[in-house]
């Protein structure tokens, strides 16, 4: 099983990225899969997850509105559209399996991360 995340870089304040994980291993499609993220002397946080199935996902307070979660299963890949960069948003961002279809199950899962840096 494994998550392979890509797409981090470089970005001035306002700008977008897009960033994607690979999926290999395991029934993409049957699990719930979620983005996390940790800036430079703090903590993991949760930045937004999505049910397998019917799609359904949350976002954390810190990015609603601005970024946006999707998954195709026909690719195994799982996206975060990033808009409206912040520099709080500096951080690297992971991608998680969680144990079932939703995302009120638990982690067991976790790719490498990917380097968001936002220049202010």
């Amino acid at each position: 099983v494994q998550l392979q995340a890509s797409g981090g870089g470089l970005v001035q304040a306002g700008g977008s990225l897009r960033l994607a994980c690979a999926a290999s291993g395991f029934a993409f499609d049957r699990y719930a899969i979620g983005w996390f993220r940790r800036a430079p002397g703090k903590g993991r946080e949760g930045v937004s997850c999505i049910n397998s199935g019917d799609g359904t996902s949350v976002y954390a307070d810190s990015v609603k509105g601005r970024f946006t979660i999707s998954r195709d299963d026909a690719k195994n890949t799982l996206y975060l559209q990033l808009n409206k960069l912040k520099f709080e948003d500096t951080a690297v961002y992971y991608c998680a399996k969680y144990s079932g279809s939703t995302y009120r199950g638990y982690l067991e899962v976790w790719g490498q991360g990917t380097q968001v840096t936002v220049s202010s």
